[in-house]
């Protein structure tokens, strides 16, 4: 038989340091919530296992029904921690089946049956475990990378802890008196000891990952628009072959130093924000928007014909027009001015692309501002005839 002595403190040592480390991982990033939740489930799971220490050695009533509440609620925050992480949502209307759960076993056990403490506490933490890979693998937001170690932890700690109630209850232990003692319980204690240990490496990882992605969306997200900037764009595209059934258009918002000179840089950025409002209603499968700076964009169109694209784009010209924004010196309505490129069977980058839509940009300009230009071919020194937007 293992010592489960030996064993029991050193995993409550090394989950108290595991919080400790997350506690102190929290206080330079609050807005990781997560780490402190999961800070706090462990050092439940801490309180658990030195209840399940002391019971062995003092078998009172009042620490059985300790130790088997910390049990459940212990595992029950972790997964609040990983709800918090994936952003499901399941945590809250679970927490009143998990806490009648906690009310059942507390009764069962001061009445005398603890054995039937263990069982539904067993029961519980592997339905909580179950419930925490349903919550990840059913993530359309979750990384893959995380689901490997995450199926493994919550697989193995929810068979351990099955195990654990089916040995119970097939030696019909109702009343034990004590802790269980049997093979089931010697292989939890180990997985419980690996589960500590991988519950904080996976939730320092989950921070890191989360810190590099939130780095770089920043780094590629305009602060104004909330839209995508021109370093997505050369992220995104610097490398793509520009064929048939692909275009990039160049938006220009018209008049936009004079609409700063008159109304404000404030005023400004409202018409910005404006715009990129109008323009996400359209954003979607293949229709990307980026800022490049200034009054200027770029909306890279994937799958749809020429003809469509060109609609699309006029759609958006249009709607932007006819927004009226609010200000101190009336309401103010603003056009843009579009230049579109198309690609081709040669197969164009995204420069030669950008120096086409960028020349068809200038020809609706030329022809008014208002409007919609299209240059056939990146090459191309004629445009179809530039469409007005708003009459």
């Amino acid at each position: 038989m293992l010592d489960f002595g030996s064993l029991l403190l050193a995993t409550a040592l090394s989950g108290a340091c595991l919080s400790g480390t997350l506690v102190a991982i929290w206080l330079t990033a609050r807005q990781s919530r997560f780490v402190l939740t999961m800070a706090v489930g462990i050092l439940l799971l801490v309180s658990h296992v030195i209840a399940f220490w002391l019971y062995g050695r003092d078998a009172s009533p009042w620490l059985a029904q300790a130790m088997l509440a910390l049990l459940v609620a212990g595992f029950f925050v972790v997964f609040t921690s990983s709800d918090q992480y994936i952003e499901r949502g399941w945590a809250k209307p679970a927490a009143l089946p998990v806490a009648a759960v906690i009310v059942l076993t507390v009764v069962v056990t001061a009445a005398g049956f603890d054995g039937v403490g263990f069982v539904i506490a067993y029961l519980a933490v592997t339905g909580i475990l179950v419930m925490t890979a349903a919550a990840f693998w059913t993530s359309t937001e979750v990384d893959r990378r995380v689901l490997a170690p995450v199926s493994l932890l919550t697989g193995s700690s929810a068979i351990s802890f099955a195990l654990c109630a089916f040995v119970i209850v097939q030696q019909k232990q109702w009343v034990l008196g004590s802790v269980p003692r049997n093979w089931a319980e010697d292989l939890n204690t180990v997985v419980v000891v690996a589960c500590m240990t991988a519950l904080g490496a996976l939730t320092i990882s989950f921070h890191h990952l989360r810190t590099q992605n939130r780095l770089t969306e920043e780094t590629l997200t305009d602060p104004l628009t909330g839209l995508m900037n021109r370093r997505a764009l050369n992220s995104l595209h610097g490398d793509t072959g520009f064929g048939r059934q692909m275009a990039l258009a160049m938006v220009d918002l018209d008049h936009f130093k004079r609409t700063n000179d008159v109304f404000g840089h404030a005023v400004g950025d409202r018409v910005l924000q404006r715009f990129a409002d109008v323009v996400r209603r359209y954003a979607g499968d293949g229709i990307e928007v980026f800022r490049l700076g200034g009054e200027e964009f770029a909306i890279v169109i994937s799958g749809v014909s020429a003809l469509d694209a060109y609609e699309i784009l006029r759609k958006i010209g249009a709607s932007f027009g006819a927004e009226v924004v609010a200000t101190k010196l009336g309401l103010l309505r603003s056009t843009v001015s579009i230049g579109v490129c198309l690609g081709d069977d040669d197969i164009r980058r995204l420069e030669q692309m950008l120096l086409g839509a960028d020349a068809a940009l200038y020809a609706a300009k030329r022809a008014g501002r208002n409007r919609v230009a299209t240059a056939e071919t990146p090459g191309s020194d004629t445009y179809r005839e530039p469409e007005l937007l708003i009459a």
